[in-house]
């Protein structure tokens, strides 16, 4: 048992699941995983409904606000399958920054980001739920950015003409999705879990005091 109490858990988020216990519509929830979560727990950030991979679920309703709503950035990584063959050049433009629509129709500049053309890696298995047609030309990036404006990862490729077929987050900061299959959950020991997600100002026992 940690020391604050509180339990976390990585999943790894299956393609046509909602980032929620509870909803007024007919999808698929979190709870529908094959595992006893504790009363309490949520999902810290989301996924939407088409996008896959590490998910951050806990108890402790702290951590929210201390990865995404501090002074401080946190990379998250995505891989990402696109329509067609990615250039050097296309990705590069990826890097520097591209324009997207945002909520409120204002157009944003991104902010610079790592990109990489990479190999599809050898433990992401095909999509068993609305396969993809993988022998048509597509590309793989890994994106890595430290903001998170509505399905931006979508719309960046989109700017470069490169249509997302599929998206997987497969990390925060340290903390890896690594080889866990769709829909496996790990649970986390305390220390750990903030180590690898690089907060460093936090404390056990004022996990346990009341909310103001």
């Amino acid at each position: 048992m940690n020391e604050s109490g509180h339990r976390y858990f990585i999943i790894n988020k299956p393609y046509n699941m909602v980032s929620q216990f509870i909803s007024p519509d007919k999808v698929r929830l979190l709870g529908d995983l094959d595992f006893d979560f504790p009363e309490g727990t949520h999902a810290v950030g989301r996924l939407d409904n088409h996008s896959e991979g590490l998910l951050i679920l806990t108890t402790n309703k702290r951590v929210t606000r201390l990865l995404f709503e501090s002074d401080q950035p946190h990379k998250r990584t995505y891989l990402v399958m696109v329509k067609n063959v990615v250039t050097e050049e296309s990705a590069e433009q990826l890097r520097k920054g591209v324009s997207i629509r945002i909520k409120g129709g204002a157009d944003w500049v991104t902010t610079p980001c790592e990109v990489e053309i990479v190999e599809k890696p050898a433990h992401i298995a095909p999509r068993t739920q609305y396969p993809l047609k993988e022998f048509l030309p597509h590309s793989w990036l890994l994106i890595t950015l430290t903001e998170g404006k509505y399905h931006q990862v979508r719309k960046m490729t989109s700017a470069i003409r490169h249509h997302c077929d599929r998206l997987i987050r497969v990390s925060i900061e340290d903390l890896q999705l690594g080889d866990l299959p769709p829909g496996g959950v790990k649970e986390m020991e305390e220390q750990e879990f903030f180590r690898l997600l690089k907060i460093e100002n936090w404390q056990p026992e004022a996990s346990i005091l009341p909310q103001e």
